[in-house]
């Protein structure tokens, strides 16, 4: 009865902690000061900061917490380009998500940590590119930068570059959260300090 009762409790809070985050998720590219509109790219500092959070503990939370910040986008009334480029982002968070889950201690070794970042930032930046192209090609996106400018570099590499951004961004929150986390996660930081700095 005991171990029903807290496996119930665990999964209430999980549920918990999925909410908090989807509602950041929502939020963020609500209110936040910092959007940079270069259409068809936009920045919204911090707007996957919720999604690499939710990856930090489940495959799960983090499907749900990036459909709820998809949501965020169509409530902040951003037109469709930018909408469906949130929601492919589901790609990169079920790949990382799942390589978390599979390979826990990813984060804490700084070259599987950068491969980590860097194979979920090209496949982010790759799916909104190619949802971006699809607009492009359809007439929705203005060509007069060309397709080289307007889809690679502003889409495909900002994307990469905002990822890394938010990441980084990400890590620095969830390293003190991390601590007062007592669910099941993905992603524990166990970072040691090197004798040798002492």
């Amino acid at each position: 009865m005991n171990q029903s009762r807290s496996a119930s409790l665990t999964q209430l809070t999980t549920m918990v902690v999925a909410a908090l985050l989807c509602a950041i998720g929502i939020l963020v590219p609500m209110f936040s000061p910092i959007k940079i509109r270069l259409d068809p790219m936009s920045f919204t500092l911090g707007s996957h900061i919720a999604v690499f959070i939710a990856m930090f503990v489940s495959p799960l939370v983090a499907v749900f917490v990036e459909l709820g910040t998809t949501l965020g986008f169509v409530l902040a009334g951003f037109p469709p380009v930018i909408v469906l480029r949130a929601l492919v982002q589901v790609l990169f968070v079920v790949v990382g998500a799942i390589w978390l889950r599979k390979k826990p201690d990813t984060l804490n070794h700084p070259l599987s940590m950068g491969l980590f970042v860097l194979v979920t930032g090209v496949l982010h930046g790759v799916a909104e590119a190619l949802i971006s192209t699809w607009f492009y090609f359809g007439g929705s996106i203005d060509q007069s930068k060309g397709f080289f400018t307007t889809i690679v570099l502003l889409v495909g590499v900002g994307t990469l570059a905002h990822h890394i951004v938010d990441f980084a961004c990400s890590i620095l929150i969830w390293k003190p959260v991390e601590k007062i986390v007592r669910i099941p996660v993905s992603a524990r930081l166990n970072w040691k300090r090197n004798p040798a700095n002492n």
